[in-house]
C-alpha cells in the first residue's frame, strides 16, 4: 500500500515489519499490543514469512535467538511485563551479536500493574533487565507514521549493528488510528543471498565453508574481556553514530520541554497554550533514547531559558539522562503522570508556568 490508510497502531506496526522483511515473527498474547500479534498471524503468511504463538514470552524471544542464528529477519514484540521475561534473552542475543527487532507496546506498572499507557519502561529498555555489558539500540516514536518508519529502519539497523533494536510505542499509540503510509518495499532474501551476505548465519555449509558456530558462553576469562571489550567498541560506535532527535522553538524559550513518544504530543500542544499566555517555551524530543541525544542541549539559549522540564507517564527516569545532558547548567523539574494517567495538555502547561514562576 503506498496510499494513506486508517489504520490502528498495532496493525500499523505490523503491516511496517512485513514490509521490511520480516521473515518470522514469534508472539504471544498481551494487552495492549493484541492486534499486533492478530495481525501478524493473518497477513505475514500470505507475505512468504512464517508466524508462531509461542507457550510464553520466554519461549517467544527464545525462538527468536533461533531464527536470527539462521540469518532470518526476526522479531518479537510484547508489552511491558512480557518484554520483562524477555530480558535474558536479549542479553544473550546482544552477546550473540545477531540482529533482532523488538516493538514494546508498554503499559503502566511496575508488576501486572495495569493496561493503560506508560513510559515506565524507560530504564528496562535503555539499561536492560538482563547480565553483563550489553546495549540495545531503543527508538521512540510519536506518531503512527514515525513508528512505521522506524520499524523499518529498525531490522536496517539491527542488520547492520548484528544487534538488538527495540521500537518502544506505548498503548495509546499501538490503539489509536492514524492516516498511514505504508511504503512498498518487501524483500525476502534467499537462502543463497543470506549465506552471501550472513556469512555467520548458520545456513548450512555443505562442506564449502567451516563450521559457523553462534555462542554467548566464553569460559576462558580472558577472551570474554575481549568479547567484552569489542562489544563496547562497537556501542560506542553506536553512540557516534545513532542519536536522533527533534527540537522545537528552542531559540528565546524560557522553559525547555523534554519528552519522548505520544507525550511530545502533548507537549506540543502544551507550548502553544503557554505562547498564548506569552510564555515561549521550546521542546528537545528525543528520538533514540539509546544511544541518548546528549549532545541536542548543547542548542539550548542559555540566555533565555531558565527551567528545563522532563514531561513522562513514570516516576521520573527519563529525567536522569537529562540531567546528565543539561550538567548543571539550567535546573531540571518532573512533570508527570503514572499508573496509566495521561496529563492534559492544559494540566502540563500549568504545572510548568507553576515551576517556573519560581525562577522569575
Amino acid at each position: 500500500m503506498s496510499e494513506k490508510v486508517l489504520m490502528k497502531g498495532n496493525e500499523a506496526f505490523g503491516a511496517a515489519a512485513i514490509q521490511a522483511g520480516c521473515d518470522l515473527y514469534f508472539g504471544y498474547p498481551i494487552t495492549p499490543q493484541n492486534e499486533l500479534t492478530e495481525y501478524m498471524s493473518r497477513e505475514l503468511g500470505r507475505a512468504g514469512g512464517t508466524f508462531a504463538q509461542a507457550e510464553s514470552e520466554l519461549a517467544a524471544i527464545n525462538m527468536a535467538y533461533g531464527g536470527a542464528c539462521a540469518g532470518k529477519k526476526a522479531m518479537v514484540s510484547s508489552a511491558s511485563p512480557g518484554i520483562a521475561l524477555m530480558q535474558e534473552g536479549f542479553s544473550f542475543i546482544a552477546s550473540a551479536e545477531l540482529p533482532l527487532v523488538a516493538v514494546n507496546v508498554s503499559r503502566g506498572g511496575p508488576g501486572i500493574g495495569g493496561i493503560q499507557p506508560g513510559q515506565a519502561d524507560y530504564r528496562q529498555v535503555t539499561r536492560g533487565g538482563g547480565n553483563g555489558d550489553y546495549h540495545i539500540v531503543v527508538y521512540a516514536p510519536y506518531c503512527i507514521q514515525e513508528a512505521v518508519d522506524l520499524i523499518i529502519r529498525a531490522f536496517d539497523t539491527a542488520g547492520r549493528y548484528r544487534n538488538p533494536v527495540i521500537v518502544l510505542a506505548d498503548g495509546m499509540m499501538g490503539q489509536m488510528m492514524e492516516p498511514v503510509v505504508i511504503p512498498q518495499i518487501r524483500r525476502q532474501s534467499s537462502a543463497s543471498e543470506i549465506a552471501a551476505e550472513k556469512p555467520w548465519a548458520l545456513t548450512g555449509s555443505g562442506g564449502a565453508r567451516d563450521r559457523n558456530v553462534v555462542r554467548s558462553l566464553w569460559l576462558d576469562p580472558q577472551q570474554l574481556e575481549d568479547q567484552n571489550i569489542r562489544l563496547d567498541q562497537k556501542y560506542q560506535r553506536m553512540k557516534q553514530e545513532l542519536p536522533e532527535y527533534q527540537s522545537v522553538d528552542l531559540e528565546g524559550a524560557e522553559i525547555v520541554f523534554t519528552a519522548f513518544g505520544t507525550v511530545s504530543r502533548i507537549a506540543s500542544e502544551a507550548i502553544r497554550l503557554l505562547g498564548q499566555r506569552g510564555i515561549r517555551a521550546g521542546m528537545i524530543r528525543p528520538i533514540t533514547l539509546w544511544p541518548f541525544p546528549y549532545h541536542a542541549f548543547e542548542q539550548i539559549d542559555h540566555s533565555t531559558t531558565k527551567l528545563i522540564v522532563s514531561a513522562e507517564l513514570s516516576m521520573g527516569q527519563m529525567i536522569e539522562d537529562v540531567e546528565l545532558a543539561v550538567k548543571g547548567r539550567k535546573p531540571v523539574r518532573l512533570i508527570q503522570r503514572s499508573g496509566g494517567m495521561v496529563f492534559t495538555p492544559a494540566e502540563l502547561a500549568a504545572r510548568a508556568e507553576e515551576l517556573l514562576s519560581q525562577y522569575q
